[in-house]
C-alpha cells in the first residue's frame, strides 16, 4: 500500500506540471487503481501521458480566440434614417480596430446631426476587462464627414432702414476627431450586442457643424 499512495503522489505531480486543469485527475486514478490490480504500471504511464498532452492540446485549441466582427447599428437606423456597418479586427486581448461607414437613406427630416450624409471612421478602442476583447471600453476615432448645412443670414440697410434675412444651403466635408466610451457583450456563439456613445469636434471647414455625435445600439457577429 505505501507503493501504491507513492505512485499515487507522483502521477499526481506529473499531471499538475504537464496540465493546469484538474479535470483529468479523476480519470488518472481510475487509471492508478485498475493497472495497480492487474500489476501493469507500464501501461498507466503511457495512457497518463497521452491523457495528459490530448488534453494540453485541447485547452490550447480553445484559447484560440476569433478576431474579426462585423455589426449593424440599429439604433442609427431607427432614429436617424442612417445605414451604418462597421468591421473590427482584434488586435489582441485588450484592444482593436475598426471602421464604421454610415450613410443617409429615406427621406429628408429634421434633428440632430441631420445635416450629415455620409461618414467614414475609423477608430480604435481599449478594453478594460479580465475577459478576451470584451466589456467597458474605451474608444479614439476620426471621422471624415459631410452633408449639407443650412446657413442663415441677415442684413440691415442705413438706406431704407430695413432688415433682410434668409436662409441657405450650404455643402461641407470635413474631418472631425473625438472618443467615446462603451460595452461589448458577446455569446457563447459570437452573437454580439454593443453599446457606445462619442463625441467629437470638426476641425476644418467653416460650413461644418462644430460638435458631431457618434452613437450606437448595435448587433453583429464575431467569427
Amino acid at each position: 500500500m505505501p507503493f501504491l499512495e507513492q505512485f499515487i503522489m507522483e502521477i499526481y505531480n506529473f499531471a499538475l506540471i504537464f496540465n493546469k486543469s484538474k479535470s483529468n485527475l479523476l480519470l488518472y486514478f481510475y487509471l492508478i487503481l485498475i493497472t495497480q490490480l492487474f500489476k501493469h504500471e507500464k501501461i498507466l504511464f503511457i495512457l497518463v501521458i497521452l491523457i495528459t498532452f490530448s488534453s494540453y492540446s485541447q485547452e490550447q485549441t480553445n484559447r484560440i480566440e476569433k478576431k474579426n466582427e462585423v455589426y449593424l447599428n440599429a439604433f442609427n437606423l431607427i432614429a436617424f434614417k442612417w445605414v451604418d456597418v462597421s468591421y473590427e479586427r482584434i488586435i489582441n486581448e485588450e484592444s482593436s480596430a475598426g471602421i464604421s461607414l454610415l450613410a443617409k437613406i429615406g427621406d429628408e427630416w429634421s434633428g440632430y446631426d441631420s445635416e450629415r450624409n455620409y461618414s467614414i471612421t475609423p477608430y480604435y478602442r481599449h478594453y478594460f476587462s479580465n475577459k478576451y476583447a470584451r466589456g467597458f471600453f474605451m474608444e479614439a476615432f476620426t471621422m471624415l464627414n459631410g452633408g449639407v448645412n443650412e446657413y442663415y443670414w441677415d442684413n440691415y440697410s442705413e438706406i431704407t432702414d430695413e432688415y433682410t434675412w434668409g436662409s441657405e444651403e450650404r455643402e461641407y466635408n470635413d474631418v472631425a476627431f473625438g472618443v467615446g466610451v462603451g460595452g461589448k457583450f458577446i455569446s457563447k456563439r459570437g452573437f454580439i450586442g454593443e453599446i457606445h456613445a462619442g463625441i467629437g469636434r470638426n476641425l476644418f471647414d467653416a460650413n461644418a457643424p462644430d460638435v458631431i455625435g457618434r452613437g450606437s445600439v448595435s448587433f453583429g457577429f464575431r467569427f
